[in-house]
């Protein structure tokens, strides 16, 4: 944009790219106090081109996803002790669904130790991970690739998911309401998701602290259809709210 000053492209386009940046590693970057970087978040959030979070700002669009290489970035460590987690609650010998995201791909990765496993996922980064176990039989949906991220989409993919019922389902999404909606950004991946959760007798969600933060516009579904939220931070008190009250069981992934 022509009227922003250079450090504030700069920052956006750090913010774009990662999809969030933080006070202090700002203010060492362009040599400036922690108050001034501030003062340029408020401007660019004033603006509507971020949103202010703790420590930040992130991406402010809710009709776009990240680039899939910036959601991997974010939150790694988080969702890696995430996708542990959720690893240890999938006992041997059992079927599971495992849907499009960075965290179900984490959850992929620790499933190494497991045995008689059945994966069936439209995660075509999934796929691979699993491909390397021999004790994890690994199904792949058909329908369309999407570019940006491997993701499986479309009828084809809603239509192949319906044809199971299964003993766990591993799924993301891209941004939790206070009030418990599920969201997401692809009208198609969402009717996969909501097959999925349909065709799960236990569905788990696994869901950085970011995805408390972000909005987005599809309609996934709600908390009270999740059996178990994992993430790495206690949630807001209102989701928490609502989660007790719909019987969703929060676990918080231990350091």
């Amino acid at each position: 944009m022509e009227d922003l000053s250079p450090r504030l492209q700069d920052i956006l386009g750090l913010a774009r790219e990662q999809g969030r940046v933080g006070v202090d590693d700002l203010a060492m970057r362009f040599a400036v106090t922690p108050q001034t970087i501030r003062k340029d978040l408020n401007d660019l959030c004033e603006r509507r081109l971020l949103k202010r979070v703790h420590g930040g700002a992130v991406v402010a669009s809710t009709v776009e996803n990240l680039r899939y290489d910036a959601r991997r970035m974010l939150a790694a460590g988080e969702k890696a002790r995430i996708g542990r987690h959720a690893a240890g609650l999938i006992p041997n010998d059992c079927a599971l669904f495992i849907n499009i995201g960075t965290t179900t791909e984490e959850v992929a990765r620790a499933l190494g130790g497991h045995r008689g496993l059945m994966a069936i996922t439209n995660n075509i980064n999934v796929a691979n991970i699993l491909h390397t176990m021999p004790d994890i039989e690994t199904i792949v949906v058909g329908g369309v690739l999407r570019h940006a991220d491997g993701g499986i989409v479309g009828e084809s993919a809603t239509d192949f998911i319906n044809q199971f019922k299964v003993d766990y389902a591993i799924i993301g999404a891209s941004a939790i309401e206070e009030d418990g909606a599920l969201l997401d950004f692809d009208y198609r991946e969402v009717r996969v998701s909501q097959a999925i959760i349909a065709n799960a007798r236990t569905v788990v969600l696994v869901a950085d602290h970011m995805k408390f933060e972000r909005s987005a516009p599809v309609r996934i579904g709600h908390v009270a259809q999740v059996d178990v939220l994992i993430t790495d931070s206690a949630p807001p008190e209102a989701l928490a709210a609502v989660c007790a009250n719909a019987g969703t069981q929060i676990e918080i992934a231990p350091e």
